[in-house]
Order: structure tokens, then sequence, then C-alpha cells
């Protein structure tokens, strides 16, 4: 029931399997999936880092009020090339420009993480990892436009799917390229005093 959770309960305000996936790694799951459905259209003169911190933190607070007792992690990832942010297509002929456009250069891959506690302190972090990609020949877009797997994606692109092949450096977070930074989730949870699992060696 909404609003009835306990402490040590967490809500995911996100529908992103990858984001379920990751927790997973850590030994997270989350008590409740609940996406915040909000409008994710940027506003005028919006620059990257402003977009992905203000939908992180609107998702977070959106589910908040919801459930006002459990711990609420908000999360978004953007993908910049300069200053310009690429979409999350669902036709081929976006997908088809966002790769071109990342053709043998670099990108910004960032994800802002929002953490609110049920005793009303919050945590927010900004993550930036820089991406390289190889220059692609047009059979190469062509063949992964047709894998289907760019579909929905920041970037037109799954770096742990077959866009792997693609890329042969990247400085920073690759969780946070993948859909969460990891690290720094863990921090800021048990930051906030939630009681993450203790990370075991197999």
């Amino acid at each position: 029931m909404r609003g009835l959770l306990t402490p040590a309960t967490m809500v995911l305000a996100s529908g992103s399997a990858r984001r379920r996936e990751l927790l997973a790694q850590i030994g997270i799951t989350p008590d409740v999936i609940e996406p915040a459905g909000i409008d994710e259209t940027s506003r005028p003169r919006e620059l990257p880092r402003e977009l992905v911190a203000r939908l992180a933190m609107a998702k977070a607070e959106a589910i908040a009020t919801r459930h006002p007792r459990a711990f609420v992690l908000g999360a978004d990832t953007v993908v910049s090339v300069g200053q310009r942010v690429l979409p999350k297509p669902y036709d081929e002929a976006s997908a088809r420009r966002c790769l071109q456009l990342l053709s043998g250069r670099a990108h910004q891959v960032l994800g802002s993480i929002v953490v609110l506690a049920p005793d009303g302190q919050r945590a927010n972090r900004l993550v930036i990892t820089r991406v390289r990609v190889k220059r692609l020949v047009p059979a190469e877009i062509e063949d992964y436009l047709s894998s289907g797997e760019w579909h929905g994606k920041a970037g037109s692109y799954a770096i742990q799917g077959c866009a792997a092949a693609f890329i042969p450096h990247i400085n920073g977070s690759y969780t946070n390229v993948v859909g969460l930074a990891l690290a720094e989730t863990r921090a800021m949870l048990t930051g906030l005093g939630f009681p993450c699992p203790l990370i075991q060696s197999l």
C-alpha cells in the first residue's frame, strides 16, 4: 500500500530494466519499482547537465510524495556531444543520425542520481563519463540498426551489448554508461542510512 512502507524500504523511481539489473549486482533489490512518468522534454537553452539533474530530481520527488516513509532513488541519463543532447530514438532514421554523429569522436554520458530519505535528508550526484567511439563505416551502422539494440537507448547504443565493439576507450564509470553509477549510488544510500548489503567475495 502506498505510503505505508518501512524506513528501510527502497522505491526505484524508474522503469529501466538496466537499473534494476545494476542494483542487483551489488545486492540491492528495490521493494517497489514505480516509474515517475514525468515529461522529459528539455527546456529552451537548457544545458545537458542541467537537464539530467532536473529530471532525476523531478522523478524522485514525484515518487516520494506517494511513498513518504521510504528511501526513493531517482536517476536519469543523457548522452551529449558538446552541448547537444542526443535523443532516445524509437525509429531507425533518428538512431542512424545519432550513430553518424558519434562516429569517430568522443562524447559524454551524464548520469544524475538522487536519493531522498524518509527523514527528509537528500543527496544528489552528477557523474560524467567520457566515451570514445571508433570511426564507423556505413555497413557497421546498418548492421547495428538491424540488431534493434539501439531502441530507446540514450545516444542510440548500449555499451553492455554488441555496441561494445565500437568503443575502444572510456574515461570514468562504466556502470554510469550502462544506466546507473553503482559506486556513487551505494555511497549515497549508505550515507543516508539505507542498509545496503555487505559486498562479499565469492
